[in-house]
């Protein structure tokens, strides 16, 4: 802090440095003048700090040529660039993975060389990663699940396995609930849904004011900071994975899109939609999730009769990148049942 201080202090102007470090000399300065001094050394600190922390969006051009692979990784559903990735035998039977809030597709790269006999089908989803904001401007569940429909039907499959983490875990078991006819079987990641701190059923979350800068200031420390809870181990968080989620975030309009998709998100009692869906559920989830406790398992165990809790000992939030073989043990087992 002392250096903080000392730093801010070189930057001020002459006549208020003089002020204080040998006070106020008799006769040299009016009140109004010293006033004046300091004012102009706030907001010349303040000018300085905003500069220094502007996060200005990244160059599409840059970041499809590091994160985009392959001959076609767009494709165009639903009236979006959508960025899909596939793998596996085309005629293989299909798994489609959604990623969580503010991640990508990248998330499930471990997972889809573990499951070479399959088409695994993994895609940003609307205002994430490369496929950025949707023209539309709608980020609610039912636009994302509509486009979950036009991909699946621009790939031409008729059904599915769906695995989802986290916000994709929602997107998931909501779909399983509304289009049985297009679900095998069901995985869920550490789901979202059952309502939090900060999230009333069928009431839009309050959107606390800091939040709404990151439209401006986005630190690569804060993304850190944000993603440490979702891993057991910090020695997952390397140099390379926090750089791929700061960038992905910094393409252009996805921080504005992220802001929209929170204040869009309106809860409902899952209960009801859990009951309807007929397809078999596997449950993985840490032990140490640090953003979705482990706890809530339970819910979803109570809510879906044909559904197994496979608990990972050790591991956070996010799975199918902190322990991936681990992970996807039971997930094959369970594919192959």
């Amino acid at each position: 802090m002392q250096r903080d201080v000392c730093r801010g202090y070189l930057f001020l102007p002459a006549g208020m440095r003089e002020v204080l470090t040998r006070g106020v000399p008799s006769g040299r300065m009016e009140p109004m003048k010293i006033l004046l001094g300091i004012f102009a050394g706030f907001l010349v600190l303040l000018v300085l700090s905003a500069a220094w922390a502007w996060t200005p969006d990244r160059p599409r051009k840059e970041l499809e040529a590091r994160y985009a692979k392959g001959p076609s990784p767009f494709r165009e559903v639903a009236g979006l660039r959508l960025h899909v990735r596939e793998s596996g035998p085309a005629t293989a039977p299909a798994v489609i993975l959604l990623h969580g809030f503010g991640s990508s597709l990248h998330t499930w790269d471990a997972w889809a060389a573990l499951l070479p006999e399959y088409r695994v089908i993994r895609f940003d989803l609307p205002g994430f990663g490369l496929t950025g904001p949707d023209p539309t401007g709608d980020y609610t569940d039912a636009r994302s699940m509509d486009v979950v429909l036009a991909l699946m039907d621009s790939l031409a499959i008729p059904r599915a396995t769906f695995a989802g983490n986290s916000l994709g875990g929602r997107l998931a078991w909501k779909f399983a609930a509304l289009h049985p006819e297009r679900v095998d079987k069901l995985v869920l990641v550490a789901p979202d849904g059952f309502a939090s701190p900060g999230f009333e059923y069928g009431k839009a979350p309050d959107l606390p004011a800091p939040f709404t800068l990151m439209r401006y200031f986005l630190p690569r420390s804060m993304v850190k900071m944000n993603l440490a809870p979702g891993y057991a181990s910090s020695a997952v968080l390397t140099d390379e994975l926090v750089t791929r989620y700061y960038e992905l975030m910094l393409a252009p309009g996805v921080r504005d899109a992220m802001l929209e998709r929170m204040q869009q998100t309106v809860l409902e009692d899952p209960l009801p939609l859990l009951r309807r869906i007929s397809a078999p559920v596997l449950l993985l989830w840490g032990e140490q999730d640090g953003m979705i406790p482990f706890a809530n398992a339970a819910d979803y165990v109570a809510a879906l009769p044909d559904s197994t809790l496979v608990p990972l000992g050790k591991v956070g939030h996010l799975p199918q990148e902190e322990a991936p073989a681990l992970s996807a043990e039971p997930l094959r087992a369970f594919l192959a049942r």
